[in-house]
């Protein structure tokens, strides 16, 4: 938030009210204080153009894979990506790779999952992104994005 900020680049912030005095960032250009952590996920999802997780634990990875997951099942056709800064998901991304080997994952889902090392390079792939449209279901019946997301 702080380098996005000091870029000149606006920044909003949703936080539960249970947390918000603890992790509350007082320089934010906006900030909507919510009653639960799902209610903060659906915000942010209403607010979002795209996704891209930072270097996190357990409640990014949570998040990331709800996004993901929404973009498989076609609830959404947003970027998602992943900031993978001085490799610190390098073992999360042989997981997915590996989930793929061992047909957990369609490549074509692995590849919802935009990753690069910097901010200018993510959002450039960002700029190229066009929704998929994957088969989710073995029954060969293509599910796609809902339509205007």
């Amino acid at each position: 938030a702080n380098a996005a900020l000091g870029a000149g680049g606006r920044v909003i912030g949703v936080v539960p009210e249970a947390i918000a005095a603890k992790v509350g960032h007082r320089g934010l250009s906006e900030i909507h204080v919510v009653a639960t952590m799902h209610d903060r996920k659906r915000v942010m999802f209403e607010l979002s153009d795209a996704f891209i997780a930072l270097p996190g634990g357990m409640g990014t990875l949570e998040e990331l894979t709800e996004v993901l997951t929404w973009a498989q099942l076609g609830m959404h056709a947003k970027p998602v990506g992943l900031l993978n800064v001085a490799g610190y998901y390098d073992h999360l991304l042989r997981f997915l790779d590996h989930a793929v080997e061992q047909k957990f994952i369609k490549p074509a889902h692995r590849r919802l999952l935009h990753v690069a090392g910097d901010g200018p390079a993510m959002l450039e792939q960002f700029r190229r992104f066009v929704p998929p449209r994957i088969e989710k279901w073995f029954d060969g019946i293509p599910r796609g994005p809902v339509a205007g997301q």
